[in-house]
């Protein structure tokens, strides 16, 4: 091949080449739009990488609400089968007492008088709010729910110890002797429930305005809150009007000498009532081969004697502390009347 040849070859082809359109320039619109489409798919990748995020924060929420209401489930599954056991080594426990202590059996609540005139849950719920009671106690069922309404709704007082007595003012809180007629106990039943109410209320109040945190003040607000924990049997008795007359006379004796500043003779009287007049051993009474012929009377009075029931000698040992508290805050005119 000759060299025009060549050339002519060489030139042809640099003019293909050349003819072919080259983009060395563009538009700023083509710039803006390639800008924006790249911005855009960013943004959808970001949201993408959001919502999966989203998602897997969901699940696990969902995951753990499902764990943390099985696990409530079976908290109450357990607390519930807890308190059955508590309530039947208690109840056990109790009957084993009243047969060592000679007292007659207790009679189990049945659960058909909380089904007559049931009320749903969600109007019980509504009533317990307006009443300003809490909802549910820990470990509570329904029907205890709507037997703790139905006890809440027979209150009258909300004092220290709520009653459904009708509590009568303290000019109307004198009392003399126990009367017979039915409609005289039921009022005095009254005047004592209102009495003690004064009582423990003043006593309430003087030891929240005293606010110490000493080992004194400690232990006497322990000794005020455990008396009106005692003397909740004894108010129950006053509704029922069922206290047995060998208390209730010598209480209307304390109370009497309480209300009228006699706190010696107040005292005198709950010694007879605890102690009484039997005769009690001091130190040997046998010393002899020989038994005494007055020997078997010095245990005649433990049967059946009043301390023998500790929820009495509970109720009574409150009494007791009733008294102390009630020289302190209407202290007597003649200071011989002051209790030791």
């Amino acid at each position: 091949m000759d060299f025009a040849a060549l050339m002519s070859k060489e030139i042809s082809k640099g003019k293909s080449t050349s003819a072919e359109p080259s983009k060395k320039y563009m538009k700023r619109s083509e710039i803006e739009a390639e800008r924006r489409e790249k911005y855009q798919a960013e943004q959808r990748a970001i949201e993408a990488e959001k919502e999966a995020k989203l998602a897997q924060k969901r699940k696990r929420e969902d995951d753990e609400a499902e764990a943390n209401r099985v696990r409530e489930e079976k908290r109450q599954k357990l607390a519930e089968e807890s308190r059955r056991r508590r309530e039947e080594q208690e109840a056990k426990e109790e009957a084993a007492r009243r047969k060592r202590l000679g007292l007659p059996d207790l009679v189990k609540e049945t659960s058909e008088e909380v089904e007559v005139d049931d009320i749903k849950d969600e109007e019980l719920v509504e009533k317990l709010r307006e009443m300003g009671q809490p909802v549910t106690l820990f470990g509570e069922s329904h029907k205890q729910r709507l037997r703790r309404y139905r006890k809440l709704g027979i209150v009258m007082t909300t004092g220290p110890i709520p009653t459904s007595l009708e509590l009568v003012e303290e000019k109307d809180m004198k009392v003399d002797t126990v009367p017979k007629d039915e409609e005289g106990k039921k009022f005095l039943f009254r005047q004592l429930a209102s009495y003690f109410t004064m009582v423990l209320t003043e006593w309430e109040s003087a030891l929240q305005q005293e606010k110490r945190d000493t080992f004194a003040s400690k232990a006497a607000y322990n000794a005020m809150v455990q008396s009106k924990e005692n003397m909740t049997p004894l108010f129950r008795k006053f509704e029922k009007g069922d206290l047995d007359e060998g208390v209730l006379e010598p209480v209307v004796e304390i109370v009497k000498a309480a209300q009228e500043k006699r706190y010696v003779d107040a005292n005198d009287g709950y010694l007879r009532l605890s102690i009484g007049k039997a005769a009690w051993p001091i130190g040997v009474t046998m010393v002899g081969i020989h038994e005494r012929s007055a020997r078997e009377k010095l245990h005649e009075s433990d049967k059946g004697h009043v301390m023998g029931d500790e929820v009495t000698r509970k109720f009574l040992q409150s009494i007791k502390r009733c008294l102390s508290f009630a020289q302190v805050r209407w202290p007597p005119e003649d200071i011989r009347q002051l209790m030791g």
